[in-house]
Formats: C-alpha cells, sequence, structure tokens
C-alpha cells in the first residue's frame, strides 16, 4: 500500500502496488512540479490560489503561493498514467493542508 500526495486543492489517492517487477515491485509517491517554485511565484497569485484551494483549510497569501495547485502535475493523470504499478485503493478529499 502507499500514499499518492496531491497538491494543496488535490484529493489524496491510497494506492495498492501490482507488483509489476519492472518497477522494482513500486510507484511514484507523489506528483511532481510543473513548474518551479520561483516560477509559481511569479505567474500565480493570491486569489488564485484562494479559489483553488477552496475548501480546503491552509494558508492562502504569499508564503505558500509556490504550492499553488497549478505548479503541480495533474493527480489523476499522473496516476492513470501507472495503472499498469497500482490500483486505487480509496480517494480522500483533502480538508486541510499544513506546510512546515
Amino acid at each position: 500500500m502507499g500514499i499518492i500526495l496531491g497538491s494543496m486543492g488535490a484529493c489524496i489517492y491510497i494506492m495498492r502496488g501490482l507488483g509489476n517487477p519492472k518497477s522494482f515491485e513500486g510507484h511514484s509517491h507523489g506528483t511532481a512540479r510543473m513548474r518551479r517554485r520561483t516560477k509559481a511565484k511569479k505567474l500565480c497569485s493570491v486569489a488564485g490560489q484562494i479559489k483553488a484551494t477552496e475548501g480546503v483549510e491552509c494558508l492562502k497569501d504569499e508564503s505558500v503561493i509556490d504550492e499553488i495547485p497549478m505548479a503541480y502535475k495533474d493527480i489523476d493523470a499522473f496516476t492513470a498514467a501507472q495503472k499498469d504499478l497500482m490500483e486505487v485503493a480509496h480517494t480522500l478529499k483533502q480538508v486541510i493542508c499544513v506546510k512546515v
């Protein structure tokens, strides 16, 4: 079993590995960034962050703008691309996000 974490506004997947020997019986543990932190800070706004994280209790200010959901790959597409490595056991809705 494994957990694939998304961005501040995305769901969380609990995954079950399929034991594919070509991947050493493993799978990814999280989505990758589409934008570097500095680029995300330049391109994204606090207003966009507030909209993207609606319903999630988290900081919504300049200090975490580099973690905006648009800075990461889409978790649904990311997970679907690994269907030969794992299957979804559960999907969790994110309600809180703490960046330390």
